[in-house]
């Protein structure tokens, strides 16, 4: 009886969550015009064309220096995503960078963070579609944590938001999505944690001269992770 008392409050809080999340994604469009340009615009590719529609009418609206596209099709040309941005060609040329290397948005967090340390860029525009903010933002943070981010969520074309729960497509959608955005919570809960207590109960490095650091058979790479 206690278990399914404790599977029924499981159930019921996964269920209060689901609509809240999903309240998150109805509230977050239309996005909010940004009240101060920043040092880039950074679009997440994916189903939609209209996420690198937006983030171009961002460029072209000066809210950024530069613009990265992330995880574009390495069988895509710069000149055919062009034409899907619908922008400026001058302004595509001079200030657009594309990366080829994620494939999922673990590795879009990677590429972008990687591309903003080396321009120095420390104020960045997301955008991406509005389910996939949240989980977007966790991962950036997560690559970027001294990095201030400005969510600009783009309405998903074949998404009712508002509906989502009276179509299949919709419940897939926005279940599967808060599925994912859990499951980076709890990754990143676990990780705080072992970061606190392996810090705790690590062994303090050897001082100079000491027995330890001069013994010969002491491993050379004691301590690092794989």
């Amino acid at each position: 009886m206690r278990t399914l008392i404790a599977l029924f409050v499981v159930l019921l809080l996964w269920t209060a969550g689901l609509f809240v999340f999903a309240d998150r994604v109805i509230d977050s469009t239309p996005a909010l015009e940004p009240a101060e340009p920043a040092d880039a615009i950074v679009v997440l590719t994916g189903a939609s064309d209209e996420r690198l529609k937006q983030g171009m009418s961002l460029l072209e609206r000066r809210k950024g220096a530069r613009m990265f596209i992330s995880g574009v099709n390495p069988e895509v040309k710069r000149s055919e995503l062009r034409n899907v941005t619908e922008g400026s060609k001058r302004l595509y040329e001079c200030c657009v960078d594309l990366g080829y290397e994620a494939e999922n948005t673990v590795g879009n967090a990677k590429e972008i963070a990687d591309w903003a340390r080396g321009h120095d860029f420390y104020t960045l525009i997301v955008v991406t579609s509005d389910y996939h903010m949240p989980r977007s933002l966790l991962e950036l943070k997560a690559d970027m944590p001294g990095t201030k981010l400005i969510a600009y969520p783009v309405t998903t074309p074949d998404l009712v938001a508002r509906g989502w729960w009276k179509s299949r497509k919709g419940q897939r959608i926005i279940v599967l999505e808060y599925c994912k955005y859990l499951a980076i919570l709890g990754r990143d809960a676990i990780l705080s944690v072992s970061r606190k207590f392996g810090d705790k109960g690590s062994t303090p490095a050897p001082k100079a001269g000491s027995e330890t650091e001069a013994a010969p058979d002491a491993p050379a790479a004691a301590g690092k992770t794989s």
